[in-house]
Parts: C-alpha cells; sequence; structure tokens
C-alpha cells in the first residue's frame, strides 16, 4: 500500500537534529510536572503538612496539566507554533518561579496547578514532530520527541533528588527556570515557520476534540488504555517514595531521587518502540507490553523488605507503560493527519486524569494497607487493560498504519 501525505500536512522537514531539541525541550518542560514526586517528605516537613496530604501536589499539577493540554494544545491545529510554543513556555517559567517562593502549602498547591497548566511544550512538540515527518519515519521521529519527555519525567526525579539533597527542595524549581528561560530562546529560532491547518473560532475548535472521539472507536479504546496506563505509572511512582521514605528503607531524597535512573534505564530501552508502529505491529506489542507491566507488578510485590525487586520492577514499569504510551500515541496519530494536536490534546488529557488519580490514590492505598494495597492495585490495572486489549485488538485498536 502507498502512503500519501495528506493536504493538510506540510512538506516533511523534520531531521534527527531536530527531533533531538523537540525531545529536549519537551523533556525540560514534562519535568516541571515531577519535581515533587521526590520530595514528598521534605515538602510537607518543610510546609508543616502531613505526608499522606502532600501527595496531592503531585495530583493538583497534573490536573493542571490536563487542563492545560485540552484547553491549549489544540490550538497547535489553528495557530502558528511558532509563536505559541515560546510564549507558553515563558508562562511556565513564570510559574515555577513562583513555586520556589510559595510560602504556604495551600499557595504551593494553587501555584502547582498554574504550573501544570502552562507545562504543555511537550504536547505541542509531538504532534509538529509528526506533521513535519515523511509518513514512513513518523514514528521514528515521534517516538524520539516522546522518548525525550520519558527521560525527562525520569531524570526529574533523579536531579530533584540531588539538588533538594544539596540545596533544599525549593531550589529546583529555580534552577528549571533558568533552564527553562534559555530553552525558549533556543526553541524560538528552531521551530519551522509553517502556516496553521485549519480556521475555525476557539469555541468550535475545542468542540471538535469530542466530535473526534464519538466519531472514531480507535480514539475511544485508546483513550481508555491511555488512561489505564498512566495511572499505573503515577501509582508506582508517587507510592514508591512513601515505601522508600519509611522503614526499614527510610531513604534521604537524594537516595529516592536516584530510583528515576532505575526508570531512566526503561525509557531509554522504550526509545525504539515507535519503529514497532512503523513496522505494522502496534497492536501485537500493546497486549505484549501490558502483560510486561502485570510481571513488574508481581515481582515490585517482593519489593516491601528487598531493594533489588524494587529496582527491576522499576525498570520492567517503565518499559511497559512508556512503550505503551508510545504506541498509543502513534495509533491515534494515524486516524488523522489535520486533526493531530487535537488528537493528541485527547490523549494526553486522557492520560493525565488517569494519572491524576493514580496520584491521589496512592495515598489513600498507602493509608489502607501500606506497599501490599499498592501492588494489588497495580496488579489488577494491568490485568483490567489486557482485558480490553484482547477485546479490541481485531476491530477498534486498528488502524491503517497500526495493523
Amino acid at each position: 500500500m502507498s502512503i500519501q501525505r495528506s493536504a493538510a500536512e506540510p512538506a516533511p522537514t523534520m531531521t534527527p537534529g531536530l527531533a533531538l531539541v523537540f525531545a529536549i525541550a519537551g523533556g525540560a518542560a514534562v519535568g516541571n510536572l515531577y519535581w515533587a514526586q521526590p520530595l514528598l517528605e521534605a515538602m510537607s516537613r518543610d510546609l508543616d503538612t502531613p505526608l499522606s496530604r502532600s501527595s496531592w501536589l503531585v495530583t493538583v499539577v497534573q490536573l493542571g496539566y490536563a487542563f492545560g493540554v485540552f484547553l491549549i494544545v489544540p490550538l497547535g491545529d489553528v495557530v502558528n507554533r511558532r509563536r505559541l510554543v515560546p510564549l507558553i513556555m515563558l508562562l511556565s517559567v513564570a510559574a515555577l518561579v513562583a513555586s520556589a517562593v510559595a510560602p504556604t502549602f495551600e499557595v504551593l498547591l494553587a501555584v502547582m496547578v498554574m504550573l501544570g497548566f502552562s507545562t504543555v511544550t511537550g504536547q505541542l512538540l509531538a504532534p509538529l514532530a509528526g506533521d513535519l515527518s515523511p509518513p514512513e519515519r513518523r514514528g521514528e521521529f515521534v517516538s524520539t520527541v516522546t522518548a525525550g519527555l520519558l527521560i525527562g519525567i525520569l531524570a526529574s526525579r533523579t536531579l530533584a533528588g540531588v539538588i533538594a539533597g544539596l540545596a533544599g527542595w525549593r531550589a529546583i524549581f529555580i534552577l528549571a527556570a533558568v533552564v527553562a528561560l534559555i530553552l525558549t530562546a533556543i526553541i524560538a529560532r528552531r521551530i519551522p515557520d509553517e502556516a496553521p491547518k485549519a480556521a475555525m473560532p476557539y469555541p468550535a475548535l475545542i468542540r471538535s476534540v469530542f466530535t473526534i472521539i464519538r466519531r472514531e472507536p480507535t480514539v475511544r479504546w485508546t483513550l481508555v488504555l491511555a488512561m489505564l496506563g498512566f495511572g499505573a505509572f503515577t501509582l508506582f511512582w508517587t507510592s514508591l517514595t512513601f515505601l522508600l521514605s519509611a522503614p526499614p528503607y527510610s531513604y534521604s531524597v537524594t537516595m529516592i531521587g536516584m530510583f528515576g535512573l532505575a526508570g531512566l534505564a526503561g525509557a531509554i530501552a522504550a526509545r525504539r518502540t515507535g519503529l514497532l508502529h512503523d513496522r505494522g505491529h502496534s497492536v501485537a506489542a500493546t497486549g505484549a507490553f501490558w502483560g510486561l507491566a502485570l510481571f513488574a507488578w508481581i515481582v515490585a510485590a517482593l519489593g516491601a523488605g528487598s531493594v533489588a525487586p524494587i529496582i527491576i520492577s522499576a525498570v520492567l514499569i517503565d518499559i511497559a507503560l512508556q512503550g505503551l504510551l508510545i504506541l498509543n500515541q502513534m495509533r491515534l496519530f494515524a486516524v488523522s493527519g489535520a486533526e493531530r494536536s487535537r488528537l493528541n490534546s485527547a490523549f494526553i488529557t486522557a492520560n493525565f486524569l488517569g494519572g491524576a488519580a493514580g496520584s491521589a490514590a496512592a495515598g489513600s492505598l498507602w493509608a489502607a494497607g501500606d506497599w501490599t494495597a499498592i501492588v494489588v492495585a497495580g496488579a489488577a490495572i494491568s490485568t483490567v487493560s489486557l482485558v480490553i486489549w484482547v477485546l479490541g485488538r481485531r476491530g477498534p485498536l486498528r488502524t491503517p498504519d497500526a495493523q
């Protein structure tokens, strides 16, 4: 079957170098959502609030992000992204500075909502990478950008722990603001100047996101799997802070942050997942990754008394869930080139609604049954997702580019 390019898409101009710039900028931006995860104990102590309540810092930043993705990312289909992306990056700089100086837990909660809302750079760049890529290499280039986002998620935990151990938790927000300001200048020069793909009023643009969801069964099934996958991802990493800061581990924030390196190995291993989509193995690989996720939770069950299973499960969970993220995104991008930003908006909004639920559930599950309750919940999510995959793999999960 020959591959034809939609008339709504610009001519291919994506290069490996530009994909790397997009990956770095997106990874640095998405790290803003995760600075707090390994620092919850330190932040709760400094701001005089219970540790179980501190998990809401992770929850609200993800909710803010979900709203930002839903309300801002669709604009990528109707405005010039060379102007839009730097503006959004400058807003995140302001929110990072406000987070660093927040005097109380309540103020920090409010500011973290705004930080999440403005941290959407990566989700504007990922569909742009798809638009600028030739169809036969779209999976390769988009997975490069997405891998940058995933590495940013995981590296942020390690960096946050190290910086907080040296200079306190507020220092990481100042450092992130400086880096974001530098990257704003770089990305403003490197984004190609391209015409918008559509023209419509903003209310109609937002309504059209729901129209796409209603119209496409592939989108609906993929969004459900995306919510479950990212919910499991944040459930693991948020609750891991609780496990490692309590006996018998009682690790410092620096040590807890270093566990992000285990997940980073998983992100690097998942780097080439987009090639599975390009070669027609997207649906089969989705089932395999969910099976790996279930196995990882079983390994994690041994981690209450030994650190080795925790490290192994972190690597496996990240290989599985990050691979799933890339495959889900590519499946949606194959649905419509002219609506790629809106499809990405729906996808990431679903991800982070699931992620917010996972973070919120972590505190409640930990209070109810410690690590055992967390592992049972994670295994249950993986099992339900496997059932959904089995039911959808011969119909709704298939697209012309994902056989």
